[in-house]
């Protein structure tokens, strides 16, 4: 007899606690009001899908209009606009993944894309000799501080201008990045197709750009004086990637003409490997590799470390690729991370098979250049690519990387470790494979000529910089160390220490 007085006042303090939340949704509902100039929605709004401002808004008033329907908000006081965006948010933030999980992403795949220095320097250290180790090294600490600092002083908003250009779509002012915590942490900074915070993209994007001056770092390799390649570096990461990367990727005229890049064949990888071969050029050979009596190898150091070094940069190629999604989408990023794979692997394959043929021996170092081959290879079209298509897209970029490295050995371009075929040339072959529409997806409808002209100004823009960059260092500094210095390596000639005490 005295649980039903108790069941009683429960009973009661639930029908209470209901009608207060019914009356609280009814109030949150009046609140936002639909009829309001900040609520409105136009058919131009509903038409970007491409990561622009006006995507970033409708989103937003999407998400507060179905909020107000949600909350029993009339539905006959919202436009036919206003409705649409409604079901577009619905549809790309109720079944996908949410705002925080795709900034997550973005921000692991940052981590990924970091580790891809190591991968770098391991790989470098291991195809060069033990006696440039250091050099190597430092150099590589080098462009990864001083590179994310440039970018955040200038690159990042130059690259990114917005509305910004200063000369039409080629060039624009950079200034530093600014604000606190709270900035744009929510869909405003460009809705669901670039669905992160404004501080996630720039980190992302400031692990890229180190990337260019990375690949000339092995490129120049055992003979640069430290001080003119630091220099170097400064103006390449810091003004001329910037620019080229606008012209694709800050809304420039090779977006305006509709260039596709999905992750940078072109837009990181032939320009470091265009810029490499510019200052190759300068630089002139290792003393020894080409004599008389034909080439002479330089053996490598370390094999293992070489391998170690390829691994880890397949590894952060899944951020590279995968992050370039630039969302969680689900579906997008499960077959970026497969096509990237299979293109590492085929190229991999491919070029072992080539290389056994040509120089009738299995070799490693073309092996390990073959998987970076098929990767750059398959970057810009990471997601437009056929399964079929980014399979042979790697196996032609794995051929490519062994014909390449020969035919540059044999015109005497000396290489330590293959950066200008890997690529340069891999990536100019990754940016036309995703104009060909028998390696693409059904539907896809990339213009071939806009691929090569893209491509080409990359390349031709990266040269022409870093030639005539490096020719006044040349000319001033002076840019290769003297004949002593490079026989006694680097290490103890420019930094006082050898790399191993044996």
């Amino acid at each position: 007899m005295t649980k039903q007085p108790l069941k009683t006042l429960t009973f009661a303090l639930l029908i209470g606690l209901m009608t207060m939340l019914g009356g609280t949704s009814t109030a949150q509902a009046e609140l936002i009001d639909p009829s309001a100039e900040t609520s409105q929605v136009t058919v131009e709004m509903l038409t970007h899908e491409d990561g622009s401002a006006d995507q970033g808004a409708t989103d937003m008033i999407g998400k507060s209009i179905y909020k107000y329907m949600q909350l029993g908000g009339d539905p006959s006081k919202l436009s036919a606009e206003q409705k649409t965006a409604a079901e577009g948010y619905y549809d790309r933030y109720e079944d996908a993944p949410f705002f925080a999980l795709s900034n997550l992403w973005i921000l692991l795949c940052a981590f990924l894309v970091f580790i891809m220095h190591l991968g770098f320097s391991c790989i470098e250290s291991g195809l060069c000799q033990s006696k440039n180790t250091v050099n190597i090294l430092f150099k590589n600490v080098f462009i990864v501080c001083s590179g994310l600092l440039l970018y955040a002083l200038w690159g990042f908003n130059a690259m990114y201008p917005g509305d910004g250009w200063a000369i039409g779509d080629i060039f624009a002012f950079g200034s530093n990045i600014s604000g606190g915590p709270d900035t744009t942490t929510d869909l405003s900074y460009g809705g669901t197709a670039l669905c992160q915070t404004g501080w996630a993209d720039f980190i992302f994007q400031a692990m890229f750009a180190a990337t260019a001056a990375t690949i000339v770092s092995g490129a120049v390799a055992e003979r640069v004086k430290l001080t003119s390649f630091m220099i170097f570096a400064i103006l390449l990461v810091g003004f001329a990637y910037p620019i080229s990367g606008g012209w694709k990727w800050g809304g420039g005229w090779l977006a305006d003409m509709d260039f596709y890049d999905f992750a940078g064949s072109s837009v990181v990888h032939a320009f470091g490997g265009f810029a490499s071969l510019a200052c190759v050029l300068v630089l002139g050979p290792r003393r020894g590799k080409y004599t008389k009596q034909g080439i002479r190898p330089i053996l490598p150091s370390s094999m293992p470390l070489a391998s170690i070094g390829a691994f880890l940069l397949w590894f952060g190629w899944f951020g590279f690729n995968g992050g370039s999604v630039l969302s969680a989408n689900p579906g997008a990023i499960s077959y970026v991370i497969v096509t990237t794979s299979l293109g590492a692997a085929c190229g991999g394959l491919a070029c072992m098979a080539t290389s056994w043929v040509i120089l009738k021996k299995p070799d490693l170092s073309m092996s390990l250049n073959g998987i970076l081959a098929g990767l750059v290879g398959v970057t810009a079209g990471a997601d437009q690519l056929s399964i079929l298509g980014s399979s042979i897209a790697g196996a032609v970029a794995g051929i490519l990387v062994v014909l390449a490295v020969l035919f540059f050995d044999k015109i005497k371009i000396d290489d330590p470790v293959g950066a200008i075929s890997v690529h340069g040339i891999c990536g100019i072959w990754g940016t036309l494979a995703v104009g060909l529409p028998f390696l693409t997806l059904e539907g896809v409808d990339i213009n071939l000529g806009v691929q090569l002209l893209g491509t080409l100004s990359i390349a031709a823009f990266a040269f022409i910089f870093s030639y005539a960059v490096f020719f006044i260092l040349k000319l001033t500094l002076g840019v290769r160390v003297d004949e002593a210095e490079e026989a006694e390596g680097l290490d103890v000639a420019e930094h006082g220490v050898p790399a191993y005490n044996h």
